[in-house]
């Protein structure tokens, strides 16, 4: 196997060409840096069309950030916060929403603390980014796949005529994780990276629905129902419960939206480790337990036990339901049972839905893997950047954040390389101690 080490060495004086693979929100970022500083920049995409998934992502309303303080913003980004910190502290949330003013789009901060386009939608922002790439002698390919190096150390790239290999300075990979593959996302990457001795951690789904056994009953019955307010509970690998409040909606095959997407970790890591995962309801979050026991206790008389949770709980639709699949005979024969039943609901998680299915995805090229400018140490001139990186967030805003804030590093990066110049320059002083 030829090693990657005949990518030329930068000389000063020379045009300097960068390939830039994958036209979604990050490798576009990387694109518009290197053309800033003068570089020619040719953005690959195997899609159609740039920007396909960041389309899609906005359809329902383009959540570009968020508006948190980053002593807030940055613990989103779990364990991978630390490594994640420097690029997102250099492209924040504020130099986000301003690029993005630049580009003549208006934001606004909704209710939530999340950050919106004025129009909510992905398209005026991507129409006037790609027109501004363009106009700054950006170039794209599209329907052009990547298929790794050649022998020459060239890129290897398909299209609907052939097959083409491309020279380039540096490039930067900006390739996606593995969901949502109609859109490329399709991870093919992985291999073409581990054979070049990259370390990649296995891509798995992320902000992604779960699937449990239901009965054939609560399918028929509530299978899209929304179930909301709830706080759910799961405990976390290092200890602790992870506790959050909000909604979630019940399919045929188990549980997904914002509440399940945001405790998908917890859940997915669980399931590594147990087989399976178990994720506490409280179904009626306002209530004490010991108010809800005494709702309980009244006599019923007459009436049944749907009627009695009804009146005394307000309790009733798909949460009476859950309690009617979830809880024993026993539970509903005794008043304190049946409450903490109420208030703490087990549900049994098998696994989570197909990898394809998921918002997003973890693993992808280890951090340890990259120095500190996301450059590959094992490929001299090749940078990595978005959700290819071995990290994950929820929804919210942190999840393009991040995309945006690896590019504009991995473009940055890029450049220093390209011009010989220290690529630790506005990092925090313990990591420029560490490359000294």
């Amino acid at each position: 196997m030829t090693p990657m080490h005949n990518i030329p060495s930068p000389t000063h004086g020379q045009p300097r060409r960068v390939a830039v693979i994958g036209a979604g929100p990050a490798g576009l970022m990387a694109a518009e840096v290197l053309a800033q500083h003068g570089a020619t920049v040719d953005v690959y995409d195997a899609m159609p069309s740039a920007g396909r998934k960041f389309l899609l992502a906005g359809r329902g309303g383009m959540n570009i950030t968020h508006s948190e303080p980053q002593p807030d913003f940055l613990p989103r980004y779990g364990n991978r916060r630390e490594q994640l910190a420097p690029f997102v502290r250099r492209f924040d949330s504020e130099r986000l929403r301003q690029w993005i003013h630049d580009l003549g789009i208006e934001t606004f901060v909704g209710t939530s603390g999340r950050v919106f386009p004025r129009e909510m939608k992905a398209a005026p922002l991507l129409r006037a980014w790609l027109h501004r790439l363009r106009e700054a002698g950006v170039r794209f390919h599209t329907r052009h796949r990547w298929l790794g190096w050649d022998a020459d150390g060239a890129l290897r790239l398909s299209h609907p005529d052939g097959e083409i290999a491309v020279q380039a300075d540096a490039v930067v990979l900006a390739l996606g994780g593995a969901s949502w593959s109609r859109l490329g996302s399709d991870g093919a990457w992985v291999p073409l990276l581990q054979d070049r001795q990259v370390e990649v951690a296995p891509l798995l789904p992320s902000n992604c629905g779960f699937e449990l056994d239901w009965s054939e009953h609560l399918r028929e019955r509530f299978a899209g129902e929304p179930v909301k307010p709830v706080v759910a509970s799961v405990a976390l690998p290092s200890g602790g419960m992870q506790n959050r409040r909000g909604e979630f909606i019940v399919t045929a095959q188990g549980i997904e939206g914002g509440l399940v997407y945001a405790m998908s970790a917890a859940l997915r890591e669980a399931i590594a480790t147990e087989g399976s995962a178990r994720l506490y309801l409280d179904l009626l979050p306002d209530w004490t337990l010991e108010k809800v026991e005494a709702e309980l206790a009244h006599p019923r008389g007459a009436r049944s036990m749907s009627s009695h949770l009804q009146s005394r709980l307000h309790l009733k639709g798909v949460k009476a339901g859950l309690l009617r699949e979830i809880a024993s005979r026993d539970d509903f024969a005794d008043p304190a049972r049946l409450a903490r039943a109420i208030k703490a609901l087990p549900l049994t998680v098998r696994r989570p839905r197909p990898i394809d299915e998921a918002i997003s995805t973890a693993g992808g090229v280890s951090f340890e893997a990259l120095d500190d400018a996301l450059m590959l140490r094992a490929l001299p001139g090749v940078f990595c950047a978005g959700e290819m990186l071995d990290w994950e967030a929820p929804t919210g805003g942190y999840l393009l954040t991040a995309c945006f804030a690896t590019g504009h590093a991995a473009g940055t990066g890029a450049w220093q390389w390209l011009n010989g110049e220290d690529r630790t320059a506005g990092l925090p002083a313990p990591q420029q101690e560490q490359h000294k």
